[in-house]
């Protein structure tokens, strides 16, 4: 086993931080960072998110330590948690979801840069897209977010083997996982991930998740 991840809490209720540290620190693979260390993911728990709290975020990911941050919110509807992803959340997960075990493998996961979020979560991200894509307004409206993020259009949207692995990569999955699933090597899930981050001007596989759903492509 290596060395433990160093890890943070962010809460705004000291009630909530205590009972988050206890979960976190049960596991041996984590450890609080040490004084004027860095840490390698912080856990944000949050009773919402709303303006406050992503603002919160986007200063914590803005730290020159630059760590992946874990979303903790009593609830999480589809928008808040593109919000969330946007704003930097490498992993999302809801506070009954939040126990012990759950809540050590998103942190482990957001550690080795891949993201989780809950399944009925994906779920509904996934069905509000497709709904989208079939509306009138839907070109309308992913033409817009691309314009928002100063990226260019899609050319071609995503191949099957493109949703197949980011849909995996949403869920949780490592690359291992994803390529003995997908029956592919694990060096071509890295590959397909880091075509998609390219193509898009993406920063990370959680942005790209965010950006797929959010503009229709997944």
């Amino acid at each position: 086993m290596g060395e433990p991840v160093p890890v943070d809490v962010v809460a705004f209720d000291p009630v909530l931080e205590a009972g988050t540290k206890s979960t976190l620190f049960a596991c041996p693979e984590l450890c609080p960072t040490a004084p004027g260390g860095a840490p390698r993911v912080v856990v944000m728990t949050v009773d919402q998110v709303g303006r406050p709290e992503l603002d919160v975020l986007g200063t914590v990911r803005d730290t020159p330590a630059r760590p992946d941050v874990v979303l903790v919110a009593g609830e999480l509807a589809p928008d808040a948690a593109l919000h969330a992803i946007a704003a930097g959340a490498r992993g999302l997960l809801r506070r009954r979801e939040a126990d012990a075990p759950g809540l050590a493998r998103a942190v482990l996961a957001a550690s080795r840069g891949d993201c989780t979020l809950p399944p009925d979560l994906l779920d509904r991200l996934l069905e509000r897209s497709a709904a989208g894509a079939g509306a009138g307004g839907g070109a309308d409206d992913r033409a817009a977010g691309r314009a928002d993020a100063g990226r260019p259009a899609a050319h071609g949207g995503l191949s099957e083997r493109e949703r197949s692995v980011l849909r995996l990569v949403a869920d949780g999955h490592e690359t291992n996982e994803i390529a003995k699933q997908l029956c592919y090597s694990p060096r071509t899930v890295t590959s397909v991930v880091h075509d998609i981050t390219q193509r898009f001007r993406l920063r990370n596989r959680a942005h790209a998740v965010a950006y797929a759903l959010r503009v229709g492509l997944l």
